[in-house]
């Protein structure tokens, strides 16, 4: 990893990832969702990363530390691609939250991405979504250096209370550090208006609770959801119903919150096997992250796999991601299986070798699991040639849906129900 600039017995990059480790739960306290890049990747590869996984209302932000040799410069700065004059906005916007939390924190200002050495940023104007880079300081003074290392939490504060303000220009609201109000959304569910309307706090989506109970859902099981009580009503975030089989999407223009209920739309399809699935890739992330945050420092694409692998034969994702998940109790591989083996599904080599099967990639390492799957679940001949070592051991369709899994690919008679 390249570490950047160097000063005063540190590193901008371990600076980096202490401040981004410090900003993630102070984001997710203020209940947005956030994705962190993995350290491993150049430039180049982190805007890949970031456009493979964009979706329509997201921003990216960069936060790095500048270096010169004069140890009297400091400030901040937030840079945004030149001639955008709603970017430049938002650029003034991240660097006053920040500077309100790290008053002593002097700032450059909000400056066109031609103002630096390069004359353009590729962060700022090839990432598909809005994207900012923001320079928190120069690690050779040794003011913002002191700063950076004494009040991270402050800088994290900041950060995640400009990114919250930011989105809520683009949902179409006034951004306010004061949350003393919530404004009014509507609801939609099946295509059918709700009567009683939901709030927007920080740009996330809320809903009475109430109208989870109308869904059949019940969420007051879950301890850590997180539940707001505003003018007399209880209201629960609208991303959680999406563990829950009910599609949530956002209409900005109108400001309503679009609700479909999976449920009634495929009842008793949820547990079989051989289907499309309902998650998206974000989710998939979102979830494995949410039990080892890092997951995908070592397979970054594998949600993609599963949901390209598993459409290619007919699996459902979900079924096989979360399989994946219990297997190698979310990519930490406490088992009998390596990472390097890439084998996700515990599979067993022919002839019973005791460390299981090993595949040449992560690629292929998905594929021989859907196919395990499609073996147990349908009569269908495989798609591509197959990988899956005891795929032809297995009496194909024997099991259709999951919980017929219990005894056949794990001696655990609750497997199918844990998957």
């Amino acid at each position: 990893m390249d570490p950047g600039a160097v000063a005063g017995n540190t590193t901008e990059a371990q600076q980096m990832i202490l401040l981004r480790d410090q900003l993630i739960p102070e984001v997710r306290r203020l209940g947005l969702e956030i994705l962190a890049v993995p350290d491993d990747l150049s430039a180049a590869d982190t805007i890949k990363w970031i456009n493979a996984r964009a979706r329509s209302g997201d921003i990216a932000l960069e936060i790095q530390t500048d270096a010169f040799t004069d140890p009297s410069v400091r400030g901040a700065t937030a840079y945004y691609i030149a001639n955008n004059s709603d970017r430049q906005k938002h650029a003034e916007l991240i660097l006053r939250a920040l500077l309100r939390r790290v008053p002593d924190l002097s700032s450059r200002g909000a400056k066109a991405d031609t103002f630096t050495g390069l004359g353009r940023l590729a962060f700022c104007r090839e990432v598909v979504i809005p994207s900012l880079l923001l320079d928190v300081g120069f690690l050779t003074s040794p003011g913002d250096r002191s700063l950076l290392i004494n009040r991270r939490k402050d800088f994290a504060l900041g950060i995640a209370e400009g990114l919250s303000a930011w989105l809520q220009t683009l949902n179409g609201l006034v951004p306010s550090l004061d949350d003393s109000t919530y404004p009014a959304i509507n609801i939609v569910i099946n295509k059918q208006s709700y009567a009683e309307q939901g709030i927007l706090i920080n740009g996330n989506s809320y809903l009475p609770i109430d109208l989870v109970d109308r869904l059949g859902i019940n969420l007051i099981e879950n301890q850590s959801l997180r539940l707001v009580q505003y003018r007399g009503i209880v209201y629960v975030k609208a991303i959680e119903l999406r563990n829950y089989n009910v599609m949530v999407s956002w209409d900005k223009d109108t400001r309503t919150l679009i609700l479909s209920s999976i449920l009634s739309v495929c009842p008793g399809q949820l547990d079989r096997i051989m289907g499309s699935g309902n998650t998206s890739e974000v989710q998939m992330i979102m979830f494995l992250k949410s039990n080892n945050e890092a997951a995908l420092q070592k397979f970054p694409d594998l949600p993609k796999l599963y949901r390209e692998e598993a459409a290619i034969e007919g699996v459902s994702a979900d079924i096989a991601f979360c399989q994946m998940c219990l297997d190698t109790s979310f990519l930490q591989f406490i088992g009998d299986i390596d990472a390097t083996q890439n084998n996700f599904a515990n599979l067993g080599a022919v002839g019973g070798g005791t460390t299981g099967a090993t595949f040449p990639s992560a690629r292929v390492g998905v594929r021989a699991h859907i196919q395990h799957l499609k073996a147990y679940a349908s009569l269908e001949p495989l798609v591509q040639e197959v990988v899956d070592p005891r795929f032809r051991f297995v009496t194909r369709g024997i099991a259709p849906i999951i919980q017929l899994l219990s005894g056949r690919m794990s001696s655990d008679l609750q497997y199918g129900d844990r998957s």
